[in-house]
């Protein structure tokens, strides 16, 4: 290699370092040391490797880059502005401000480029994941032979903390059995946390253990050797059979005379006169902040003629493609712009109350089926609970090793890797992703659903054995506190529906949804069909009334498999004890504080100030609904082994407890 390119290719890698360093400074808040370990293998991947188009970030076949470790996030902001991705270097000046589109971690839809939203470790990984495994769907799925629409590379960069939590296990384990050749994961093996050094408490083989798990492993022992990442990088591309980690050895905050391999460089500013002695050992201006070379600026923009010519060159395959394949061109069309398929919905079914009792995870599966038939983007699984959770797609095959065209995903025990997975296969596009579990265990998928929450991704989370009805299992299977736990993450769309039919609107509501992710509640225990023939409203809004009477005395507002239980004691009230008590199924707060003003009046009129809520879960919240006048049956405590109808019984579950609380209220 010419002196003069190596010279530049430095130059360049200084830059960065620099950039990252005054930004971090001047927002006197970040982390510069990983940055500026980094900035080498960085920079080798985005000038030497990475196919993109800045001008185009959602180009469908670019390869994709995911910043695991999001609080390096002043390196990827240095490279997409040096790349033109569209930032400035006020932008760079701006880090960590209000408003500004570098903020303190990577959040996807703030700035171009940035592929998703990281900062909680390991999740990008996971992320990443996803994203290849939407690679390998889609290349199976539409690619032909000399023609191929899909075929791009998945690359990640992770820190030692990010391989410490169990959500990238996980997902590492997954990507192995996989066999994911194009996911590429680029660990800044720098031995330093936020506590010191690793070896307190991680000193175990890295290496051994992505080779145990089916991964292919490149070490390079000097992080600062362009060359040998470079070689290292081109080994995993090669290596088609395995996903690749490429071990960096690098340095924290390298080039820092008194803080490099030093845990003070990891989360805080190096202070201005480490600053100058810094930019003194890298050889460029001590007194410029932000200074970025012209020759650089140059040469790193050369990816903006590159970028348009890699999209030129596949649009031209595409445009063959259209031609020779039109079907199947406009069924690409819909996957990655995320259309639903003409006809989604004709065939999902209608329940009729004399076909008797259906367990609404039962209905669910059923409906999922009815629209996979229609919608072949539709895509997922479940976290080895799929023939309970009936989340298996009958018209299609396992995704697999080698067989990659299959839409139903075998995730195993793996929930929170499951959930940052589809968060990645969305991100990718291409597919419309689903996982289901039971709701006791979105306790372990929690952070990946906030993490969606806050990308507004329209993700599916299935959530079978809903209550304490799951029975014999015991407290540890029955779920309470996790209804009011995921109604308390803004964003998502909480629905529990009380009926097959319910069920049934659930799932069309969100997969129209667009902007935000829906979590499904369902029962184990079968349900009686509701008969509607006296309702007002609709589903859509959230809560409608079930059983519609004039000048109610009480209201009862329920969700999921209490619904018939209150529709009973309604019953009870008017035939037995001459009071008139409406019931309203309200299966999602979220829908019904969407709705106008005037329709929730008109479901919950305030002139009505008897109200029960009844729902077999903690009755925080409920007093919004129920109002100073009114009440809640609820579980405030774990629940029991028994079987399910004796526990909800003992619980005050039944239409006769609801029937006493409703008169002792009318009559206080």
């Amino acid at each position: 290699m010419a002196e003069a390119e190596t010279n530049l290719d430095q130059l360049t890698v200084n830059t960065i370092r620099t950039l990252c360093m005054d930004a971090v400074q001047k927002a006197n808040s970040g982390h510069p040391g990983a940055p500026m370990g980094l900035a080498p293998a960085a920079y080798v991947l985005f000038k030497r490797f990475l196919q993109h188009n800045p001008k185009n970030p959602a180009w469908i076949d670019r390869d994709r880059f995911v910043l695991s470790a999001g609080h390096a996030s002043s390196l990827l902001y240095s490279l997409l502005y040096l790349f033109g991705y569209g930032l400035e270097l006020e932008d760079l000046k701006n880090f960590r401000q209000w408003g500004s589109r570098t903020p303190g971690h990577p959040e996807y839809g703030d700035t171009p480029g940035v592929e998703t939203t990281t900062g909680p470790l390991g999740q990008g990984i996971a992320n990443a994941v996803g994203m290849a495994i939407a690679e390998r769907h889609l290349a199976a799925r539409f690619n032909r032979e000399g023609t191929e629409l899909i075929n791009h590379h998945t690359y990640v960069m992770c820190g030692d903390g990010d391989l410490m939590e169990g959500v990238a296990l996980e997902a590492v384990s997954l990507a192995g059995h996989l066999g994911l050749g194009k996911l590429i994961l680029l660990y800044d093996d720098n031995s330093i946390t936020i506590e010191g050094p690793t070896d307190i408490a991680f000193t175990e083989n890295v290496r051994a253990k992505f080779e145990s798990q089916n991964w292919h492993v490149v070490t390079v022992e000097d992080g600062n050797d362009l060359e040998k990442i470079q070689k290292a990088i081109q080994a995993g591309k090669d290596a088609v059979a395995r996903p690749t980690l490429v071990q960096i050895k690098t340095h924290i905050a390298y080039g820092s005379p008194n803080k490099q391999d030093t845990s003070s460089a990891h989360g805080s500013p190096l202070g201005a006169e480490e600053i100058k002695l810094t930019k003194r050992f890298y050889g460029v201006p001590e007194d410029k902040s932000f200074y970025v070379p012209e020759a650089v600026l140059e040469d790193c923009r050369k990816a903006l003629i590159f970028g348009q010519g890699f999209e030129r060159s596949w649009q031209e395959i595409f445009d063959t493609y259209k031609t020779q394949y039109p079907e199947q061109a406009d069924l690409f069309v819909d996957a990655i712009s995320g259309f639903l398929t003409r006809g989604w919905d004709a065939q999902i079914p209608y329940f009729n109350p004399e076909d008797g009792p259906v367990a609404t995870r039962s209905a669910s599966g059923k409906v999922l089926n009815a629209i996979a038939e229609h919608l072949p983007a539709l895509m997922g699984g479940s976290a080895d609970l799929a023939p309970s959770n009936n989340t298996y797609l009958n018209c299609s095959t396992d995704f697999q090793n080698g067989a990659w065209e299959g839409r139903n995903i075998r995730f195993g025990v793996r929930e929170h890797a499951m959930g940052a997975i589809l968060s990645g296969m969305y991100l990718h596009s291409g597919v419309r992703p689903f996982g289901g579990t039971f709701l006791v265990f979105a306790d372990y998928m929690r952070p990946a659903i906030r993490v969606a929450s806050l990308m507004k991704l329209p993700l599916i989370y299935v959530f079978t054995h809903d209550s304490v009805a799951v029975g014999e299992d015991g407290p540890t299977h029955q779920p309470v506190e996790h209804l009011a736990s995921l109604r308390a993450i803004p964003g998502l769309t909480v629905v529990r529906p009380a009926d097959a039919n319910e069920t049934a609107l659930a799932w069309k509501q969100a997969l129209k949804t667009i902007d935000a992710p829906t979590a499904l509640i369902l029962s184990r225990q079968n349900l009686p069909t509701l008969d509607v023939s006296q309702r007002d409203g609709e589903f859509n809004y959230g809560a409608y009334t079930v059983k519609k009477v004039s000048n109610p005395d009480i209201i009862l507002i329920a969700t999921g498999s209490e619904v018939h239980i209150c529709v009973e004691a309604a019953r009870i009230l008017e035939d037995v004890h001459d009071t008139k008590a409406a019931v309203v199924s309200m299966p999602s707060w979220e829908l019904f504080e969407k709705a106008p003003a005037s329709y929730r009046e008109r479901i919950l009129p305030s002139d009505v100030t008897r109200r029960i809520a009844v729902e077999a879960g903690i009755s925080m919240g409920w007093e919004k609904y129920t109002g100073p006048s009114g009440q809640m049956i609820g579980i405030n405590k774990f629940g029991a082994s028994a079987p399910g109808n004796t526990v909800l019984t003992a619980y005050g579950f039944s239409p006769d407890n609801v029937v006493k609380n409703a008169l002792d209220l009318l009559n206080g």
